[in-house]
């Protein structure tokens, strides 16, 4: 098992290498794309600094202030970075690939397909707002440790949890990201795929309490239990961030649902991947 693991390991460092080597060959472009990137997450983190001019917190009572509110959006840009980076590229070139006939090979190859679909390549310009990300939640931090009302530090099995969902946000928008991509094997050319996952993950952009009143509410439970995407970056941003003190019991329900949440997508995505598979007609037939 671990020789299979580690064959899988260096696969992705192979790919993540020469997908390096491509941007780096094209070094002006890289460097357009990462400050484009840059200047989207600039505008935003000038937008919520204008609201902030207005009101103390995002949602009554919330919790969410200026310094929690912009580690919430440090978490967002983590989690959609790591996406955007690993599997969009992947996932929009899938339906070119079908089209193509470029997936006979994929499926000829000693390697799971799945896998090989997901991680041939690699944007490496996405991470710039990664980079960003730290910038703003070190920011953040340091200013909730040294204000004179009420100062926060997270503590170490915070930052750790911390790390943790927000692998499993990253792993429930990919698992979210191959059912979409999948469907153009029945579809034969999804080309909507960007703009359903930007509708969709324009609700994981803000805390949950916003939406959990009124008629917000349906859209709470759909975004909750159906298709988890709230839970992806609010769950780690409370965390690290702990808007509300001390905890409510349904809190504590969120994470362990977030767990189950993640093992369920990922399964569920696999086997969308694999039914779509089945059901697959080569292109030379």
């Amino acid at each position: 098992m671990w020789s299979e693991l580690n064959r899988y390991r260096r696969v992705f460092f192979t790919f993540a290498q020469n997908s390096l080597v491509r941007d780096m060959t094209f070094r002006t472009n890289f460097v357009i794309e990462c400050l484009s990137s840059l200047g989207w997450t600039l505008m935003n983190v000038g937008f919520y600094l204008i609201i902030f001019e207005h009101t103390k917190s995002i949602g009554a009572d919330s919790g969410w202030d200026r310094e929690k509110f912009f580690l919430f959006l440090a978490t967002t840009w983590f989690i959609n970075s790591l996406v955007q980076a690993f599997f969009m590229p992947n996932a929009e070139e899938f339906s070119e690939l079908i089209r193509t006939g470029g997936l006979d090979f994929a499926l000829l190859k000693p390697i799971d397909t799945q896998f090989l679909i997901s991680f041939r390549r690699v944007s490496w310009s996405s991470l710039a707002n990664f980079a960003a990300g730290i910038v703003i939640a070190a920011v953040s931090l340091w200013k909730l440790a040294n204000r004179e009302v009420d100062p926060y530090v997270p503590t170490a099995m915070s930052c750790l949890l911390y790390v943790f969902f927000c692998g499993c946000g990253v792993a429930i928008m990919y698992s979210l990201m191959i059912c979409l991509s999948a469907t153009s094997i029945w579809l034969g050319r999804n080309q909507t795929l960007y703009n359903f996952w930007f509708y969709i993950t324009n609700f994981s952009r803000y805390p949950m309490e916003i939406y959990n009143r009124g008629w917000g509410q349906a859209l709470y439970g759909l975004f909750t239990f159906v298709i988890p995407v709230l839970v992806v970056v609010n769950v780690p941003a409370r965390l690290i961030a702990r808007p509300v003190e001390p905890r409510t019991d349904w809190e504590w329900w969120l994470v362990g649902w977030t767990i189950v949440a993640t093992l369920l997508s990922v399964l569920a995505s696999r086997w969308v991947f694999r039914t779509a598979l089945g059901s697959y007609r080569s292109a030379s037939s």
